[in-house]
């Protein structure tokens, strides 16, 4: 069977992550909701997304294919539903739907024509964007049964000191010494070739994926997941960190979700609760306004490839956008729209051309390029973005 990923309605809610990058490709937990689904199915899946991301991103139809809502999360209970979907058949929880099965042949879905079979179980959802942090400990506990199901953790040197080691697991090439692991309150995975280094504390659930850092003496608080080729120092505390991101000092991140290649200056604070204890708001795209949360808490949500300079401080609910540069004294105001350079006394346009080569050389730095697809995305963003800023 051929499993294609779709954005779903919630895309919008998701934004800036799904800026750059379709739903399916939303790290929360240990995994991207894709390496879930392609965990779960044993199969690999395409993705129908936005037209500006497909290419990245492409499509394969088959004859047979379900389609699948990609920010409804894998569940043995769903995934056996949508393994034995037929023709016309479409699972849904309420008014959403979950997947369906279609042919090459349909041209035009109506679900009026389709068997609707209703899906009551739990599920987790990923429909706003705060949802990435707010569930991350449902997901870390999810998919460290899945990933590591079967499997023997790698022995743990005596130097550290474990509470509950059977809910910890680490991969091959885990370097990590005199580090303090609590697990009691949820699982820790470190994935391969990763490093804790001395003096490090970490209370679960935490996931820290492949070849990332945690520096000494970093307080960590779960649920928290710091994803590939990272690297945190200072205190964390329940949030996500995507892949090929640093936050490498001392300062406090809490409640809050950063992108992809993006850097946080030394001694960056983020406020996750007002001073008056109110509902946190934030900054909402569809609706180009400030929206409620419904939480107490809730930090800094910032898009791919953006970056602070040293002692940057963010007001509580800030939400930031793709390749913005900010630095200078102050409480910057808490939405800054993509390509924005500057800060608390003002913003001017971070130029596409200047932003392109920051990036190229902070990939570089990896070994990847920052190739034409992606240049193509950015302009497709700074151009979608221009009304936001004061160009």
């Amino acid at each position: 069977m051929n499993y294609i990923l779709f954005d779903g309605p919630f895309r919008d809610n998701l934004l800036p992550f799904t800026f750059t990058r379709p739903v399916a490709d939303l790290r929360i937990g240990i995994l991207t909701i894709r390496e879930k689904w392609e965990m779960h199915l044993q199969s690999t899946t395409t993705t129908v997304t936005e037209d500006y991301l497909s290419e990245k991103y492409p499509m394969v139809e088959m004859e047979e294919n379900v389609m699948i809502n990609a920010s409804f999360l894998p569940n043995n209970e769903l995934v056996e539903l949508v393994r034995s979907l037929k023709e016309n058949q479409a699972i849904f929880q309420d008014e959403d739907v979950i997947a369906f099965f279609t042919t090459d042949a349909q041209e035009d879905i109506d679900f009026n024509d389709f068997e609707a079979i209703e899906y009551d179980g739990e599920v987790l959802k990923v429909e706003q964007v705060w949802d990435i942090f707010s569930k991350n400990g449902e997901a870390i506990l999810e998919d460290f049964e899945l990933v590591t199901n079967g499997r023997a953790s790698q022995a743990i040197s005596a130097t550290n000191n474990i509470i509950a080691p059977q809910n910890v697991f680490i991969e091959e090439g885990v370097v990590m010494e005199f580090v303090t692991l609590n697990a009691a309150n949820g699982p820790i995975y470190i994935g391969k070739d990763a490093e804790i280094m001395e003096g490090a504390m970490v209370r679960g659930p935490f996931a820290l994926g492949e070849h990332s850092i945690v520096k000494m003496g970093t307080k960590v608080y779960g649920p928290t997941t710091v994803g590939p080729y990272s690297k945190i120092g200072g205190e964390v505390s329940n949030s996500v960190l995507f892949a090929h991101s640093n936050k490498g000092h001392d300062g406090f991140l809490g409640n809050s979700v950063i992108g992809e290649w993006c850097n946080l200056g030394a001694d960056t604070n983020t406020s996750n609760l007002k001073n008056n204890y109110a509902e946190v708001k934030i900054w909402d795209y569809s609706t180009e306004s400030f929206g409620r949360t419904g939480l107490q808490f809730c930090g800094l949500m910032m898009g791919d490839h953006s970056k602070c300079g040293i002692n940057t401080m963010f007001n509580t609910g800030t939400v930031i956008g793709v390749s913005a540069n900010i630095f200078g004294s102050g409480y910057p105001r808490n939405f800054i729209p993509s390509f924005s350079w500057g800060g608390a006394s003002g913003f001017t346009t971070f130029q596409t051309n200047k932003a392109f080569d920051v990036a190229k050389m902070v990939m570089s730095r990896r070994e990847i390029e920052f190739c034409d697809l992606d240049q193509a995305i950015m302009n497709h963003v700074f151009e979608a973005t221009r009304k936001f800023r004061r160009d």
